[in-house]
């Protein structure tokens, strides 16, 4: 098992599965949850540290996140639910200000106050031009406009600054890239959730036991089928002489594997999850999917 960074620390702490107790939330670092609670949604949320991860692998680790909202917003592609994550107690405070504000405003209404009248009318437009202003979604998306045109502008430029005219299969291969990096997110995703589940197991059959030796067996059968597909995709990207459908496709195959066999494991992890809370919980699903993970291997080993 290769040394843990702090990166690797935090793709752990955002995907391993949460601890309840008391009707309160704990992550992987026994660190008390903040439960966000909006109109339509009540979730804990998992925020992202700071400094650690960039802002395609908080999309990926974390996509629930206040962090993630933000991060769409400022591409360009979020929606009403990330502006309400992100100010979650907007609709409480704007409710209690409106009971506040009808209250004081029946009175002064009957005294037939012409000034207070037209200030209770300023206060009550106010906020929602705030709340129009929050709610446009392309407000977001044209703050961060003037960034993406310097950025294309200095690609472009380095660009027309290169002296070497790539040939035909240096196109094809720079087209493969994207896959690669890809794959290397899904190693690191992988070792997180191996990494949990071995510790589970662990917890759940504690060895020597026969069923852990089985549990762990198909582990690291996954663990070396996982990355078998890995290398078998990487030498694809890297010795190809060119871009092809059928080259693709390949890769593509070997991806969803890999991802498939996260997908286990996943669900893997959830059912012991469930499991060592609950005494009454039979151990048949545990098994059960231990079972479907030893078929998925042997059916990718035949391929």
């Amino acid at each position: 098992m290769s040394m843990e960074t702090p990166k690797s620390n935090e793709i752990k702490r955002l995907t391993t599965p949460l601890t309840l107790e008391n009707f309160k939330a704990y992550d992987s670092d026994g660190k008390l949850l903040h439960c966000s609670e909006t109109l339509s949604d009540v979730r804990f949320i998992v925020e992202p540290k700071e400094h650690i991860l960039n802002d395609n692998e908080i999309l990926q680790y974390a996509p629930q996140s206040k962090s993630a909202s933000k991060i769409r917003l400022k591409r360009g592609f979020g929606n009403l639910q990330d502006v309400l994550l992100i100010h979650e107690s907007l609709p409480w405070i704007l409710g209690f200000f409106y009971t506040i504000l009808i209250s004081v405003s029946i009175p002064i209404t009957f005294s037939r106050n012409i000034m207070g009248m037209y200030l209770i009318l300023v206060l009550f437009v106010l906020p929602l031009i705030y709340l129009f202003f929050i709610m446009n979604l392309n407000r977001y998306a044209k703050n961060n406009q003037t960034k993406k045109v310097h950025t294309a502008q200095k690609q472009q430029k380095t660009k027309d600054e290169e002296t070497s005219q790539p040939s035909h299969e240096e196109k094809g291969l720079e087209s493969l890239k994207v896959y690669e990096k890809e794959i290397n997110n899904l190693k690191v995703l992988f070792n997180v959730k191996e990494e949990v589940v071995r510790d589970l197991i662990a917890k759940r059959f504690e060895p020597p036991q026969i069923t852990y030796d089985r549990f762990i067996s198909s582990i690291d059968r996954c663990h070396k089928l996982f990355y078998a597909q890995s290398d078998a995709a990487l030498n694809i990207i890297n010795l190809a002489a060119e871009d092809t459908p059928r080259v693709q496709d390949e890769i593509k195959s070997k991806i969803e594997a890999m991802k498939t066999m996260i997908n286990q494991i996943e669900d893997l992890t959830n059912e012991l999850v469930i499991n060592i809370s609950s005494t009454e919980n039979s151990e048949d699903d545990v098994k059960n999917l231990l079972d479907d993970m030893e078929n998925l291997i042997d059916s990718v080993k035949d391929y």
